[in-house]
């Protein structure tokens, strides 16, 4: 005789564990999950997880977090532009936003800072700040929306990283574009390769038609109007063209991957 098992995670309140599974879905799996119950019986028949089977909470939430990922990189579509403003849009002071204060940015001297490139590439050399910027620029005026809730518009110059990728031979069949920063903390995040090839996403070098300065990610700053604030990273020192995902400074605490805005 098969006995049926209740679907229970010991020491969890199941009310608040669905709660939070919702809220980490996309629109259209939140209500797909909202008709089927939102209940965990409901959940486990959304993603395939086996939420008996599943070592903790976290461990399940996590996965609704990869369904989110990956529904949102199903439906990503990338012709589709962010929107652009005029000048007379952009927000004035553009606001400093990190994990630290302004104090304690990166102090990079540019002179000696160089991009190195590695990965599924045919140009593994380092790149000097002086190369980059003789390489085509584009000027861009659109919003940064922070996963906190504010947004604010500003203009950023700099070179289409779909161009980059180019002029270094990537392989753009690869899955992602991984980008290391200065931050004391070795902020890093991955970009997946749609998104790198999107016309929109540019390694800045400017702001507000200025050297970009040490608030918004000197020397380089990757620009990427159709994701949150934390994919856009700043004060970049390296970029690998890889199939592995490495995780990110906020990916590996939980914030979905994709997080297109």
């Amino acid at each position: 005789m098969i006995r049926k098992r209740k679907l229970m995670i010991p020491g969890v309140d199941k009310k608040l564990l669905v709660k939070d599974a919702a809220r980490l879905m996309p629109d259209m799996a939140r209500r797909r999950f909202i008709a089927g119950g939102a209940s965990l019986g409901a959940l486990t028949l959304l993603t395939g997880c086996d939420v008996l089977d599943g070592p903790s909470a976290e461990n399940l939430l996590h996965r609704i977090s990869k369904f989110n990922d990956a529904v949102q990189a199903a439906i990503f579509n990338p012709n589709a532009l962010a929107p652009t403003y005029s000048e007379a849009d952009i927000t004035r002071p553009f606001p400093f936003n990190a994990y630290y204060d302004i104090d304690d940015a990166p102090e990079v001297d540019g002179s000696a800072w160089k991009l190195e490139v590695r990965g599924l590439v045919d140009n593994k050399r380092s790149w000097t700040l002086d190369e980059l910027y003789q390489l085509p620029q584009e000027k861009q005026i659109t919003r940064h929306i922070c996963v906190e809730g504010w947004s604010a518009i500003g203009s950023w110059t700099g070179t289409p990283l779909r161009h980059f990728l180019k002029v270094i031979g990537a392989d753009t069949s690869a899955k992602y574009c991984w980008f290391q920063c200065a931050d004391s903390d070795g902020y890093n995040s991955p970009l997946d390769m749609q998104t790198a090839l999107h016309p929109q996403t540019i390694m800045a070098f400017k702001f507000a038609d200025k050297v970009l300065p040490k608030a918004y990610g000197y020397p380089m700053k990757i620009r990427v109007p159709t994701k949150l604030g934390f994919k856009n990273p700043k004060y970049v020192v390296s970029m690998e063209v890889t199939n592995d995902y490495k995780g990110g400074y906020w990916e590996d605490q939980g914030y979905n991957s994709f997080s297109g805005s």
